[in-house]
This record gives C-alpha cells, sequence and structure tokens, in this order.
C-alpha cells in the first residue's frame, strides 16, 4: 500500500513548475527517497515470501521426517548396554535379569540414580505398584522423556506408509536396510489391508549386539526378527500401555510347538513400559497412513523355549529344575517328540517351595518321594492351552485367540489326569491379579516363549481333595502347614497312573 501511494505521487508533482531551486532539489531528493523505500519495501518483501517458502519447505520436510522428530531427543538417551548382558540376550532371546522384575519375591535389579528422569521418584513415575482407582491410564503416563515436547501425540498423521517413514528417518537407517532385504515384507508395510504397529530399533539397538567375527545370521533368522517387531493390529500407545501381550507376525516355523504366532510381553517397569521385559518404549504414537510406529531401545529376539528360559535362571527356580530333572520332565518339555500345539506352565520359584517346609522338601527330593514329586509336577504342566493374562489359545479350537474380559474364570485341564487348575483373572488399567484355586497367584506372567508361556506363582500348586478339581473342588489348598503323610494323601491316587506327556 505504501509504495503504490508514493508511485501515485510522481505524476501529480512533476506537473508544477517550480522555481526555487532549493525546493526542487529537497522535492528531488525526497522522491529519490520514496523510490529507494519503495524498492527496498519490495526486497524486504520479496525475502520474506523466499523465506516463507523456504519454511514451507522445512514443514514438508518435518511432516516427512515425523519420526525423525520423535527421536531425534532421545536416541541419545538410549544408552548401550554391557556387550555381555545383551550377548545373553541376543543369544537366549530374553534378559535374564529383567525378566523377573517387579516380581513380589524380587525387588529390581535396576539401579537408577535420583536424579535420572527415569527414577521412579520423578514426578511423572510414581511407584508401580499403586494401581489406580478406575480402568484408566496409568498415572505415569507415557514412556520416559514424555514431558519433553517432541514427543506424539503432537505430531499429526503423516501422509507416509509406515515403510516410508522408517525409510526416511535418520535414525532408523540399520532397520530400514534390514526391510529392504525383503521384497514381500517392504510391499506389505506398504500397503493398506491392515493397520500395522511397528515396534522400531533405532540404530544404536543395533549396536549392542555383540560381533561374532565374520558369522552373519541368515537370512531366514534375520527376517523372524524383523517379523517379530511387526503387529497386524493396531496398538497406538494408550492400547499398548493397556494389554499384556501383542500379536506379532512371527510364527514359529513348526506349528506343533506353539500353534499361533508368537506375542510380545509388554511390563511398565521401574524404566518406563518395556517389552519382553528389556527393550524400552523411548518414543510413541508416529502415525503413518497405514499404521503407527514406537521407537524401541533394544532389538526383540524371538524368545527360546519353556526350558531354556527355566534353566537360565537358576537364582528362581534350580529346586524347580532339580526336581523336573529327577523325573524326567525336564527332557520332555525341553524335546519336540511329545505333540502339543502350546502351553502353559506354571512354575514355582525357590521360594516356593520353600514355603512347603523342610520335611515335605526333603520327601520329595528322597528317592522314595520321586513318584509324587512327578505327579506334583504334572500338577503345575497344561498342554495345547495356552493362556496369556489377556488371550486364550485352545488347539482343539481353530479360531484366534479369545479376546477375554476384564475378569474372567478358565479351568484349565493339567497333565495329572483328572486334575484342573481353577484360574480367575481380574484386570484394572496396566494392573492384573491371577489367582490359583482361590489361593496361589502369578508373580510374573506372561513370560513367552517358543513353545508356550510361562506363568510364575508364588505357592508350590497342591492338587485339591475332591476329584476333578477346578472350581466345584473342594479341599483347595490355602497355605496351611501339611504333614508329609496329609501331602502323601493327596497325591496318592496319582503316583502310579500319572498322565503321561
Amino acid at each position: 500500500m505504501r509504495i503504490t501511494s508514493a508511485a501515485a505521487l510522481l505524476p501529480l508533482a512533476s506537473a508544477f513548475v517550480i522555481f526555487d531551486a532549493e525546493v526542487f532539489n529537497n522535492l528531488e531528493t525526497s522522491s529519490r527517497r520514496v523510490i529507494e523505500k519503495g524498492q527496498n519495501i519490495v526486497a524486504d518483501v520479496e525475502e520474506s515470501a523466499r523465506n516463507a517458502i523456504g519454511k514451507g519447505h522445512q514443514v514438508f520436510e518435518k511432516t516427512q521426517n515425523a519420526l525423525d522428530d520423535a527421536l531425534e531427543k532421545v536416541v541419545d538417551g538410549a544408552k548401550t548396554t554391557r556387550e555381555d548382558v545383551y550377548n545373553r540376550i541376543h543369544k537366549a532371546g530374553c534378559d535374564v535379569e529383567s525378566w523377573l522384575e517387579g516380581s513380589s519375591f524380587e525387588n529390581s535389579f535396576v539401579t537408577i540414580s535420583e536424579d535420572h528422569p527415569d527414577h521412579p521418584d520423578h514426578p511423572h513415575h510414581p511407584p508401580p505398584h499403586h494401581p489406580p482407582p478406575h480402568d484408566g491410564p496409568p498415572h505415569h503416563g507415557p514412556p520416559p522423556h514424555h514431558g519433553k515436547p517432541h514427543h506424539p501425540p503432537h505430531h499429526g498423521k503423516s501422509n507416509l506408509t509406515v515403510y516410508e517413514l522408517i525409510s526416511k528417518s535418520n535414525y532408523t537407517t540399520k532397520l530400514a536396510k534390514l526391510i529392504d532385504e525383503y521384497p514381500d515384507l517392504v510391499e506389505k508395510l506398504n500397503g493398506t489391508k491392515a493397520n500395522f504397529t511397528i515396534f522400531a530399533p533405532i540404530d544404536s539397538a543395533f549396536e549392542k549386539i555383540p560381533h561374532h567375527g565374520d558369522h552373519k545370521p541368515s537370512k531366514e533368522a534375520i527376517e523372524k526378527v524383523l517379523l517379530y517387531h511387526i503387529s497386524d493390529s493396531f496398538y497406538p500407545a494408550g492400547r499398548v500401555l493397556h494389554s499384556y501381550t501383542i500379536p506379532t507376525l512371527y510364527e514359529p516355523s513348526d506349528p506343533d510347538l506353539l500353534g499361533h504366532k508368537q506375542r510380545l510381553t509388554v511390563r511398565v517397569t521401574l524404566k518406563g513400559p518395556a517389552l519382553n521385559f528389556y527393550s524400552r518404549i523411548v518414543a510413541v504414537n508416529i502415525f503413518g497412513t497405514n499404521g503407527v510406529i514406537h521407537g524401541i531401545d533394544s532389538l526383540l529376539i524371538p524368545p527360546p523355549n519353556v526350558a531354556s528360559i527355566i534353566d537360565l535362571l537358576p537364582g528362581e527356580f534350580s529346586t524347580l529344575e532339580l526336581g523336573l530333572g529327577k523325573t524326567g520332565l525336564f527332557d520332555k518339555i525341553n524335546s519336540t517328540e511329545y505333540e502339543h500345539s502350546g502351553g502353559t506352565f506354571f512354575a514355582p520359584s525357590n521360594f516356593a517351595f520353600k514355603k512347603l517346609g523342610p520335611k515335605i522338601n526333603a520327601f520329595l527330593f528322597s528317592k522314595y518321594g520321586q513318584k509324587y514329586l512327578k505327579a506334583l509336577l504334572e500338577y503345575h504342566i497344561v498342554v495345547d492351552k495356552t493362556l496369556y493374562t489377556d488371550a486364550f489359545y485352545d488347539a482343539k479350537d481353530d479360531k484366534d485367540a479369545a479376546t477375554r474380559p476384564p475378569y474372567y474364570h478358565l479351568d484349565l485341564p493339567t497333565t495329572l489326569e483328572g486334575k484342573s487348575i481353577a484360574v480367575d483373572i481380574t484386570r484394572y488399567g496396566p494392573f492384573v491379579s491371577v489367582r490359583l484355586n482361590g489361593f496361589s497367584r502369578v508373580t510374573v506372567h506372561d513370560g513367552v516363549a517358543s513353545d508356550g508361556v510361562i506363568q510364575v506363582v508364588s505357592d508350590v500348586l497342591i492338587p485339591p481333595k475332591k476329584p476333578g478339581g477346578g472350581k466345584d473342588a473342594e479341599g483347595f489348598w490355602q497355605g496351611e502347614e501339611l504333614s508329609v503323610e496329609e501331602f502323601k494323601e493327596r497325591l496318592q491316587p496319582f503316583v502310579d497312573e500319572s498322565m503321561e506327556l
């Protein structure tokens, strides 16, 4: 507007005859100033326009690199673990130190300085054992670093697929390179047949993998690992935090071992939400056109079988492993020869055995009590029925896993002939209570394995007196002290005719 007004005055000024040279010179100087000022304004407008275009490009680039925006301030916090620790994770498929974190019979193996943002006394991280009084979101909110403004949900939905987001990010270059080796997987993650959830390991996660010289995993093994990071169900952050297990695209090659797609365990630890007890979620809710991406700080390795996990935790399961070995059951559950499709192992800890008292333990592990020990352990094993906290697979039912309500009851038949375990599960928000036979409880739930699931129990499970077991059984053991004779009486009918695995 100011340029237009100045230009309109110029013809009018030139029409006057002005004889005063000084006045004329002043007018000429003023006109030049007006014109120069107008030119400067035009230059400023052009510069502003260029800046606006530049900012437009930056906004577009930020849209394309939404994953970068979410990860740029958390990658430094995803510190590399000691190589010897991750060597065990990489080799075994689980972290033996974090597997039992948060259980009632073990505090935490995690040590965090008080000034660290992940410390439990941090205002956003109240102790995880305080359940909310309602079925709402957890009080501690999203994962660590959630107070920083770079985190979603501030990010809008990108116009790129989940694959394109990963391939364009500066922080998932190694993951993108691996995915690119599998054209079918690229096509799947670019498609719209499902709303995918990808737990994307950031580049620093790959630095944790121990070096084994020139040895490189086979292409089939790498594909299994990649599929174990992907779900074809939609799990935004809120749903992740209110889940206990999540199905993935990975299915063990032998369908007779598990019979369904392998699941991930979601756990709220002192370090924040984690998958399979050790891989922390460091960024959430990076939305694409066909799903959502969450950043994680460690690769997810498909888990080993039940027997291997028990063997990896001697500090908690040495008594159980000894019993399984003495009765020949360890070799059976560690073998692929016996037919089964998934299963549930209720694993008593060393402390659970200790609660039986020294006399019963002495009897069980003597040559006279070996048959009783075998019958007792068979009462902890369920075959062909895999019970997760929030899903249940029955090998005799061709349907997918049944979704369970917040409260439900099941009677699970064990390998001890005619005896079942009564299971009552109650969920409230991210917390869960699993009761067995009305008394014992699950202290560590959903230990996923390649051939089933482990539910760690607080007490050794003793069969009820009334035949049949289940919710109508009588004489459930409620933790009272038993004599050796009373203990033998409960198991006497099964010492010679217990069901073979």
